[in-house]
């Protein structure tokens, strides 16, 4: 298994910490999705807005659509998480 370095809650700072903050209250948790980007917050933080802008924006497609697709596209590309 490969190594990425991440940076832990304890030592997030600025627009990281906020975005930990963020998943924290929206999930529960720190997904691995989010650490994998760490070093790069402002990127990770784009990253992020497009992604809920795709899962919760407006749309023709419901919100279990999206999921669908996420899954899909996710099994395609041998995701497993």
């Amino acid at each position: 298994m490969a190594y990425i370095q991440t940076v832990s809650l304890e030592a997030a700072r600025g627009i990281l910490r906020r975005v930990y903050d963020q998943a924290l209250r929206r999930a529960g948790r720190i997904y691995q999705i989010l650490r994998i980007q760490s070093l790069g917050p402002e990127t990770l933080r784009a990253s992020l807005s497009l992604y809920l802008s795709i899962m919760h924006g407006r749309s023709e497609l419901s919100r279990a659509q999206r999921e669908i697709l996420a899954v899909v596209v996710s099994r395609t590309n041998e995701c497993h998480y």
